[in-house]
């Protein structure tokens, strides 16, 4: 099998950029006080965390700017897309799972897929954070990462949000349904 390939195209890169460009000046509110040309400068010397960014845009993540880490000036991806992307959805937590289902198997998992486009699941935190920016997963929900003290006894978290409220839940890892998927971070 050989590696897929992880740098897009000058066309490819032009388009990704300019929908980053024009989704990042429309939602102002989930990155205050950062410039654009920052952003694309640092996207440009990074071109495998362009690739990842288009991964997360094909799959209808909608990524874009939340913040950036004070340290490290690195700035910080999460899907945005009002619900869990499409593209994602249908998914159990892991490979354990998916191998512990004896009928009916989806077709991947959660951890899998996000290492496989270079990103990771967003944390309980970040999700709870993610939610005040706006209103996410009102129908879908998402998988975050699992304690290992969690998945050790078989379980996974997933969080959505009702009646104005993030809620965090539990099923089994091996669950899938097709409204939950789940919503990645990068950081560039």
């Amino acid at each position: 099998m050989t590696k897929k390939k992880r740098e897009l195209s000058l066309e490819e890169r032009e388009e990704l950029l300019s929908t980053l460009k024009s989704r990042f000046e429309k939602n102002m509110n989930r990155h205050k006080d950062l410039e654009w040309t920052k952003v694309q400068a640092r996207l440009e010397e990074n071109p495998e965390k362009l690739w990842s960014l288009n991964e997360m845009e094909v799959t209808s993540g909608e990524p874009d700017v939340v913040g950036q880490d004070k340290k490290t000036g690195e700035f910080i991806f999460y899907d945005c897309t009002t619900e869990s992307p499409k593209g994602r959805r249908s998914v159990c937590y892991d490979q354990e799972a998916l191998e512990s289902r004896k009928k009916h198997k989806p077709e991947n998992n959660a951890i899998d897929m996000a290492t496989s486009m270079g990103i990771e699941l967003l944390t309980e935190e970040q999700y709870r954070y993610l939610q005040k920016l706006g209103n996410f997963d009102m129908k879908t929900s998402s998988w975050v990462q699992t304690p290992a003290s969690i998945r050790r006894l078989g379980g996974a978290i997933f969080c959505d949000r009702r009646y104005d409220h993030v809620f965090v839940y539990h099923n089994g890892a091996e669950s899938y349904y097709a409204a939950r998927g789940f919503r990645g971070s990068l950081r560039v």
